[in-house]
């Protein structure tokens, strides 16, 4: 029994290593144009931490795009979601597991920790579970609590291939045009109530369908 397990945790880490190395490839041949691109890179050249927030259908070239670059990564605690652990851990992401079903008020709490010791924060607002591209409080709440700006990034590849999941997942193809549409950085009061905290919410839901929409129509 032990000798099975150990020859099943070998297979599953081989399969691992193979996915994110064929990921590693498909990402370096698609060509990428980052809109608005210039307030993003401020932050990031004056070390400033802040919450990215990208929808769970279109995250695989956002997660690429942002490697090694301090962040930190809410990732559900799924079979699925170890799939991307292991490639965000590889990517130089500080994985934290959680969801809104299981673990996310600790996770969320680590992610709060985590921007107080300059970590930015990666975070697909309408996961694990849906529905689609319908936010949840998650980012905003981040980045209010943290004092930290939040981005919003619409993702649209030209050529995909689109998985019947909830989320209907994309994938580019190999060489695919990729357009990645930024929005300024939105800075969130503390001091807001309930109430506007959720009309901060609802406006953000509305910009990053927007930011999506745009980011199609440009690729």
């Amino acid at each position: 029994m032990k000798f099975r397990k150990l020859k099943q945790d070998l297979l599953r880490n081989l399969g691992n290593i193979f996915l994110h190395s064929i990921i590693n490839v498909l990402c370096k041949t698609v060509k990428i144009k980052r809109d608005n691109f210039n307030e993003v890179d401020k932050l990031i050249t004056s070390n400033q931490n802040f919450v990215l927030a990208f929808w769970h259908g279109t995250m695989l070239i956002p997660w690429y795009l942002h490697r090694n670059l301090n962040f930190s990564a809410l990732v559900s605690q799924s079979k699925d979601g170890s799939l991307l652990a292991n490639s965000l851990v590889k990517w130089g992401y500080k994985v934290e597991r959680g969801s809104s079903h299981k673990g996310g008020k600790e996770a969320l709490n680590t992610l709060l920790e985590n921007s107080k010791n300059n970590f930015s924060v990666s975070i697909t607002p309408d996961g694990p579970t849906g529905p689609p591209r319908v936010m949840k409080a998650g980012a905003v709440i981040t980045a209010q609590r943290s004092s930290i700006p939040l981005v919003l990034c619409g993702v649209a590849y030209k050529k995909k291939y689109i998985f019947s999941s909830w989320d209907k997942f994309e994938i580019p193809k190999f060489f695919s045009k990729v357009v990645v549409k930024y929005s300024n950085p939105i800075f969130i009061k503390s001091e807001l109530s309930r109430d506007e905290t959720s009309k901060i919410i609802t406006e953000c839901d509305v910009l990053l369908n927007q930011l999506q929409k745009d980011a199609e129509e440009i690729s």
